[in-house]
């Protein structure tokens, strides 16, 4: 049996997290207060430099500016001749068509991104080259759709499918911001497993430390998962750990929410099950209940919850990273 204790560290962030490995991101450059934009100036994220900047290492990048675009220059956009034409990045008051230009660079430094082994990507809203989503497309100058991710971006998920990606715009919404926080911190587990020497043992570790997590998040994918970490021995190593660290990220990529936090919580109840007392039961119930309601952030009924697990000693529980994913001096649960 593990030591209370000793399942406690392996339930902290802090435990899977070497001192000498960096968590490292892509960032748009213009987001780090870089002065690389169409007009010369910067649009610093307060949130990533400030806060998030303390915990991570960025890694800045500009497109336009790598495929060969002036500072300042002319204003570019995504355009179509029809329907079925290629989308192309063009800037309409010279006609120059950036294309090309761009393909090619994403061509060489996503490989290059890619060595990096980046844990995430923080991307420039609205950006014809770095939006993440509903950029605008035009036919005959005129907007004709807004379903389109930027050109590099649209390079960047095809050949990195998987990679957690945001957009600074996106990250002001708590919920928004504390699942991209979240699946950062579990890719850098991951790849701190992989690095240490991913085998069978290690692997059915992490997939257990990970558990409650993965359910506030995807029922079904938890489910998968579990399946896989289950046919071990039947299928090649390579193939298994491969497997897993994909559908690992999809699982993750579901946004967690209310029903499912209070789902996963009130499992948890069960493990005090003849360890409390009717009053002490009550209190964490009703404040589950109160947070489902909307009237409690999660950080209430999590902290009540974790108390009594180092109180008790209940061993399952003190492993679990769902209590602490993140640092807790990011304050992302207390919004949400």
């Amino acid at each position: 049996m593990v030591k209370s204790g000793e399942a406690h560290a392996h339930g902290t962030w802090r435990h899977w997290h070497g001192e000498d490995e960096s968590i490292r991101i892509g960032v748009s450059s213009c987001l780090l207060g870089e002065s690389v934009r169409f007009d010369g100036g910067h649009a610093r994220d307060r949130f990533t430099t400030d806060t998030l900047g303390t915990w991570v290492e960025f890694v800045p990048v500009c497109p336009e500016v790598e495929a060969g675009m002036s500072i300042p220059r002319p204003t570019i956009r995504l355009v179509e001749d029809d329907g079925d034409s290629p989308v192309r990045l063009v800037a309409p008051s010279t006609g120059e068509d950036f294309t090309g230009a761009m393909k090619s660079l994403a061509a060489e430094r996503i490989p290059a991104l890619m060595k990096l082994d980046l844990d995430g990507y923080i991307l420039k809203r609205n950006s014809p080259s770095c939006g993440l989503e509903r950029i605008k497309v035009y036919r005959n100058g005129m907007p004709s759709r807004r379903n389109e991710s930027g050109m590099f971006v649209t390079e960047l998920i095809e050949r990195w499918p998987g990679l957690p990606l945001e957009e600074d715009g996106r990250l002001n919404d708590a919920h928004l911001r504390e699942n991209f926080i979240e699946r950062l911190f579990a890719r850098h587990r991951w790849r701190g497993l992989v690095k240490g020497g991913l085998s069978r043992k290690r692997l059915v570790e992490f997939h257990t430390a990970h558990k409650l997590l993965l359910r506030a998040h995807n029922e079904a994918g938890y489910r998968r998962l579990g399946r896989l970490v289950g046919s071990a021995g039947t299928m090649p190593d390579a193939e298994l750990f491969a497997a897993y660290e994909l559908e690992f990220q999809a699982t993750l990529a579901t946004k967690a929410n209310r029903k499912r936090h209070t789902n996963v919580m009130q499992h948890a109840m069960g493990y005090f099950k003849g360890r409390l007392a009717p009053r002490e039961t009550a209190a964490l119930l009703a404040s589950i209940e109160d947070y489902r309601l909307g009237l409690l952030p999660l950080v209430v009924p999590l902290a009540l919850l974790r108390y009594e697990v180092q109180r008790q000693e209940v061993s399952y529980l003190a492993g679990q990273l769902y209590f602490d994913p993140h640092p807790k001096e990011l304050m992302l649960r207390n919004h949400v």
